[in-house]
This record gives structure tokens, sequence and C-alpha cells, in this order.
């Protein structure tokens, strides 16, 4: 079936494209050596979550910054073909749809949607949570209310990881949209402030918080599906499930360290983000989505 948009018109209006801007950008304050680096990335990548404020700081050398307008980038989106040609047009519009299933669906519960900004980003980039480079993997900043990608790495990561697809690209752009979600119903702020309090229980409700954008990015594929949004066949669907077992915990370790060690997990099993993920999907309804419980 493939995926089927209910209109080809990409509206650009939100996004911020800084690609190009700015240089190279160090993980850490001393560096983390090739080993520490890998296993960095492999923890943050497709999907990496929902980054603390004070999980990334300033960096010495070149930061990209505010960068260029979208003028460009619209008109190009905008040309017959070009939302399933091109990666940045396709995840432009993949936005699109989210912002307007949630602010449906927000407007139905009476209360009104903001959306969070799309930063495209190359290398490294200035966020309100302070200086990421690419190697975080594509992540939601609360401060600023916005999702920061670096398609090109992206596209390394999928490849890297099996998560390929197009609809791989769209459940992770939606369970980034589902970190706002968070922000917007004030469950970031709780559990931040919980794991403040109890830093024994910190990676437990680190994983609750991942598990639970799984399952809104589920909630968002089935609005969007029964809507005519973005229509999908089960090969879709498929593709967005392999992409979240792909960066469940125990598949990351396993290929890093050879070993599984459920006590350092940060994000879920393969088996918990699929099971999220569906259980968002079947249900369509965010209610469905209490991982905390």
């Amino acid at each position: 079936m493939g995926i089927d948009f209910d209109d080809q018109s990409v509206d650009t209006s939100g996004v911020s494209d800084r690609r190009g801007v700015g240089g190279p950008i160090a993980i850490g304050g001393g560096g983390v050596g090739i080993v520490g680096l890998i296993v960095y990335l492999l923890v943050a990548v497709l999907g990496g979550g929902n980054v603390d404020p004070g999980q990334l700081v300033p960096q010495d050398g070149s930061v990209a910054g505010q960068g260029a307008g979208t003028s460009d980038l619209e008109e190009r989106c905008n040309t017959d073909g070009a939302v399933q040609e091109y990666d940045d047009c396709f995840l432009v519009k993949v936005y699109n749809e989210i912002n307007e299933v949630w602010t449906d669906e927000f407007a139905r519960a009476g209360e009104q949607y903001e959306q969070p900004g799309l930063v495209f980003f190359t290398q490294g980039v200035q966020t309100g949570c302070g200086t990421a480079s690419s190697q975080v993997g594509p992540f939601y900043c609360p401060p600023d209310q916005s999702i920061y990608i670096d398609i090109g790495f992206l596209e390394q990561l999928q490849q890297q990881f099996g998560a390929e697809g197009r609809y791989a690209q769209a459940y992770i752009l939606a369970h980034e949209a589902g970190h706002h979600l968070q922000t917007l119903f004030g469950t970031e702020r709780k559990v931040r402030a919980s794991q403040q309090a109890r830093p024994n229980a910190a990676n437990e409700l680190s994983v609750a918080m991942e598990l639970q954008a799984d399952c809104y990015a589920g909630v968002w594929s089935k609005l969007a599906d029964d809507a005519g949004n973005v229509s999908v066949g089960d090969a879709e669907v498929d593709q967005a499930l392999g992409a979240a077992e792909a960066v469940g915990d125990d598949r990351i370790q396993q290929k890093t360290q050879g070993r599984v060690d459920p006590e350092s997990w940060t994000h879920g099993s393969a088996e918990q983000r699929r099971q999220w993920f569906t259980t968002g999907r079947q249900t369509g309804d965010v209610n469905a989505c209490n991982t905390f419980g």
C-alpha cells in the first residue's frame, strides 16, 4: 500500500533549517574516546528521547547558529514528487500531519495545542538545552519545545540498525513529538522532579518516559490513519515496529557490550518498545499510555 498523505502540500512554518551552518562539536567535556562515543551514540539513537536541559553543555569550537530560513525548503518541497523523493520534505510533511492530528485531538478535549518547532542541522547545534552534536541522535528539547534532527546522521543510523523505511522515520518523529506532549501535559516536569528527589529511580522513570512517547507515537499513527492524514498498510506499521525494537536497550547492550543489564536501561527493551507502540496504535487513546502505572 505504501504511505498515502491526504495532500502533498508542505508547510515549513515552525521549521528552522540550520544545515550547513557551524562546524563539528565534541560530546562531553574531556572527550569520551571512540568506544565511549559509540556506546553513548547507541544509547541515544533513533528516538533518543527527551533531553534533560542539564545533559547538554556548551562546548569549545564552532556551533551551528540560528542559521538559514526555510523559503528554499518550502519551494522545493512543494514541487511534484518532492515529499516522497526527499527525506527533509517527507519529514516536514509528517511534522505537518503530526501537528494537524494533535491540534484536532486537543480541540476535541477543549484544549489548544501548541506545536513544537522542528530544526534540521548538520554536525552540531545550539539548543535551549545546550550544545548538541548530531551523535546525540534525533531529540526533543523541553526548554525551547523543539525537535532536532540531523537527517544525514539519521539515515546512517537507520542503515546500521536495520530500522530502514519511510515509516520508520515517521515513527521517530512521532516519538519525539510524544515528548512534546509530555511537556504540554506537565509530565516531563514532574518526572524530572521525581528523578532529582529519588535518584535511585531515575532510570526507571526514564524508561517510563520513553515508553510513553512510543505509545503516543502509536496513538498518532492510529489517529492519522483513521482520519486519512497518513494512511499506511501493514508493511509500514512493521517498519515502525522494527525501528522501535531496534533501539531497545537490550538490543543495544547486546550489540555493544555482549551482555544485557536491565538495571542500567533508560529507554526500555525491544519488546517493551514494540508493546507500547502497539498499545497506542491499537487504542488510539492517550489515556491508554500510562507507562508509569
